[in-house]
């Protein structure tokens, strides 16, 4: 097996903290994947016809035949829905590799299904989603609990998600360390 790399500077990815570098591996030979933290990876197939978002940081590998392209999503998706300003979209034909933090679920959502995911869950989707406020216990306890913003997402389309929110693990951690 051989190994090409390949470093592409981009503006919005250097100020996005987008991966720059890219790896080209030919065979033959035999390539093992493994998720730069602790969680999963899973397998996309794409057919040439759908588009897939995928988070900034879950994107692990693709074959050839697939297209990735760094876009923005919008502001207010940038700020609240956990996976910043830009984000992967991803067509073509073959297959991807998706990583998370966490255990992956899949949910997939019939016409007009809805399904709602706590943001900072994201890893990738191939539907529409609007965030949206909830209602609980109010302004003070929302911004104390992290919580008041999800992904409402609607059908048809699939959704996974991850088990674990980095940003909680990383406030949890830094809680703990102190603790004897």
């Amino acid at each position: 097996m051989t190994l090409k790399g390949n470093l592409k500077f981009s503006l919005k990815k250097a100020l996005m903290g987008g991966d720059m570098s890219k790896s080209t591996y030919t065979g033959p030979g035999e390539l093992l994947l493994a998720p730069p933290s602790i969680g999963d990876i899973t397998i996309i197939k794409l057919g040439g016809k759908e588009t897939w978002s995928v988070g900034r940081d879950a994107f692990l590998a693709c074959t050839q035949g697939i297209v990735t392209e760094y876009k923005s999503q919008g502001i207010g998706k940038a700020m609240f829905s956990g996976e910043g300003l830009f984000v992967y979209k991803i067509s073509g034909t073959g297959v991807l590799w998706v990583t998370s933090f966490g255990a992956i679920i899949r949910k997939d959502l019939a016409a007009n299904e809805k399904f709602i995911i706590d943001n900072g869950h994201l890893v990738a989707w191939n539907c529409k989603y609007v965030l949206e406020r909830v209602a609980s216990g109010g302004i003070i306890s929302n911004m104390t609990a992290g919580e008041g913003l999800v992904c409402k997402f609607t059908g048809p389309g699939t959704v996974f998600m991850q088990t674990r929110n980095a940003a909680a693990f990383g406030q949890w951690l830094a809680a703990n360390a102190a603790a004897p």
